[in-house]
């Protein structure tokens, strides 16, 4: 059978309170989860840190070096992705819009990948996107992505390019030309998302066809939308994501018991449309990654 990769958002960033009390929160929970999710499917995981206390997310390296070291102690083969999408949030301040109000966060690119820097994984993620999530602006201007990739780079890391919308693409493909973004890249199509691209399957096609010939790619929607664009990423021949950071529902009405079993139904779809998914080593041979020693 042909070999799509499953990735797993174990956590995100996102407020937990109240919403689904199985989103792993502290460094241990995180990495229990990530590995649960690894056994699961998926040969991919991507990782946030959380605030043990305020369970909000957070950029502290010695969080993450927690949740990596965990990971890489327990010796299960997985591919360890780390977001470095936090630092780019903007509020208008009410009374001067020309200055941050609460919720703010922006950082700079060398603080955004700091723990990349420090702890090496094999791939982070790196967001095109700059758009309102509800009442913020995510921002990322194409400096700071620039900036931010030849530290990835230097770091020895693949990443792995989020793209919300049409534009974004463009945005990478202007990047390439440049030489800031090397070529082949791995896309991560983001569906569903406040404000982005909808979770359709025009959207999707339409987004795929936008994407410089060669490269690999994913897709995955928010909420509802998750398992119905893990059988469309299939049929269109990309890859895939489910997990916590998207959505906290296995069905209409049952809250997720774990991203394992989120992962476990990814898997059941991929099976039903006629594919299998990719081990973490056949993952790595097919996004070009070196192989693990």
């Amino acid at each position: 059978m042909v070999k799509r990769i499953i990735s797993c958002a174990v956590t995100g960033g996102a407020p937990v309170t109240g919403r689904n009390p199985n989103v792993p929160v502290t460094p241990k929970e995180i990495a229990a989860s990530a590995i649960e999710a690894a056994k699961a499917g998926a040969a991919i995981v991507h990782l946030h840190a959380r605030d043990p206390e305020t369970k909000a997310g957070s950029m502290r390296v010695d969080l993450f070096e927690e949740i990596v070291g965990r990971i890489r102690d327990d010796g299960t083969d997985v591919i360890i992705n780390l977001s470095t999408g936090d630092g780019a949030m903007f509020s208008p301040s009410k009374d001067d819009p020309s200055k941050a109000g609460p919720g703010s966060n922006m950082r700079t690119a060398k603080e955004r990948v700091a723990h990349v820097v420090a702890l090496k994984p094999e791939i982070c993620s790196l967001d095109f996107n700059t758009m309102w999530f509800r009442t913020r602006a995510f921002v990322n201007s194409p400096e700071i992505i620039s900036e931010m990739a030849s530290y990835i780079y230097e770091a020895g890391v693949t990443p792995e390019l989020e793209i919300f919308d049409t534009g974004d693409v463009h945005l990478a493909k202007h990047l390439m030309s440049t030489g800031a973004i090397r070529t082949p890249a791995f896309f991560q199509i983001v569906l569903g998302a406040s404000f982005g691209a909808s979770a359709s399957a025009e959207t999707m096609l339409y987004m795929r066809s936008l994407l410089p010939p060669g490269m690999q790619w994913a897709a995955f929607g928010i909420g509802r939308d998750e398992f119905p664009m893990v059988a469309q990423a299939m049929i269109l021949g990309g890859h895939t994501r489910v997990g916590f950071e998207d959505n906290l529902w296995l069905s209409k009405g049952e809250l997720a018991p774990s991203n394992a079993a989120l992962v476990e139904k990814g898997v059941r779809i991929m099976h039903d449309v006629g594919f299998e998914p990719a081990t973490p080593a056949e993952a790595r041979e097919i996004l070009g990654l070196p192989k693990k020693s």
